[in-house]
């Protein structure tokens, strides 16, 4: 299914009808404001109706700016908010942190943030606006135990570069690792391989762009390219003990299972460990792997979710 195709289902029109419904709210608000004064304007003389003209035109003008800016017209993928799901946001990142005031000013942060990389960079962030806002406000109210940061699988490593910034925000000194295939395409077990959306390669070339955008700590990751679970490239990257390890590789229940008992053994004690992904219902194999894991012996313990994101530290 292409982009114009998925933005016209019906799942995603019910996805969008919050969204919808905010901003014809706002734009009726607006015109009966309009109508308002352009009433009365025509009641003191003046040309009524050619003002309200004007207005509803201005109103249409500022509409299709914030379109571009943030709606799907402008980017393939809505970054538009609504009042309901945020408030359930703030409410998760603030069961996880203990700090209400900190989880609103941390996603209202990130929120800015992943439209500025989204405005600057190339590509594009792989989620929704929730999940990504989620884990960027997250990790640094955990307090990870070091400033080492591995992530699997990061498509354009525009959440990789955001998180550099989070984390220096809150008065850390972080150091990236990076593993990917670095495929061209985004790869997925069971999905069909085809371009981006966005149109740009999934190669090592645009995350080093991306990157470039956090400042020096984004321009000194470590990047190495290869599959998570391939011997090599765990032994390239095993040389230290991760504070912040995000796993969002391979999202079949055996990659899921696979990455986690490489986590098990490069964790720091206290690590934060973040599971994308986690409940959605388009990966069930996730929260499978993740279950049966937790069963077993293993240093993690669950400490909850946030939006479609599962955290948990490590003892």
């Amino acid at each position: 299914m292409n982009s114009r195709s998925l933005l016209r289902s019906s799942v995603s029109r019910r996805l969008l009808r919050p969204v919808a419904d905010l901003i014809d709210q706002r734009i009726e608000r607006q015109v009966r404001s309009a109508v308002r004064r352009a009433t009365d304007r025509g009641a003191a003389g003046g040309s009524g109706s050619e003002q309200l003209v004007r207005d509803v035109e201005l109103l249409q003008r500022r509409q299709l700016t914030f379109e571009l800016l943030l709606g799907p017209r402008g980017r393939g993928i809505s970054r538009m908010v609504a009042e309901a799901p945020l408030e359930r946001l703030y409410a998760e990142v603030a069961a996880l942190s203990g700090d209400r005031d900190a989880a609103v000013r941390n996603v209202a942060a990130a929120f800015r943030l992943l439209v500025a990389l989204e405005s600057l960079g190339v590509g594009r962030i792989a989620g929704g606006t929730m999940n990504i806002c989620g884990k960027l406000g997250t990790i640094p109210l955990l307090d990870p135990p070091n400033d080492e940061i591995l992530e699997i699988g990061t498509l354009y490593g525009m959440f990789s570069a955001g998180l550099v910034r989070m984390m220096e925000r809150d008065g850390r000194s972080p150091s990236l690792t990076i593993v990917d295939p670095f495929a061209g395409v985004q790869l997925q077990p069971g999905t069909e391989q085809r371009p981006d959306p966005t149109g740009a390669p999934v190669d090592e070339h645009a995350v080093r762009t991306n990157l470039g955008l956090a400042g020096p700590a984004g321009a000194a990751a470590r990047i190495q390219q290869g599959f998570s679970e391939d011997p090599e490239t765990r032994a390239a990257v095993s040389d230290r003990r991760y504070g912040v390890i995000v796993v969002d590789g391979d999202h079949s229940a055996k990659g899921v299972a696979q990455d986690l008992e490489w986590a098990e053994e490069i964790a720091a004690p206290g690590a934060v460990v973040v599971l994308d992904d986690y409940g959605d219902p388009h990966w069930p194999g996730i929260k499978n792997a993740l279950d049966d894991h937790l069963k077993g012996d293993t240093r993690f313990t669950y400490l909850g979710k946030a939006a479609h994101s599962a955290y948990l530290r490590a003892s």
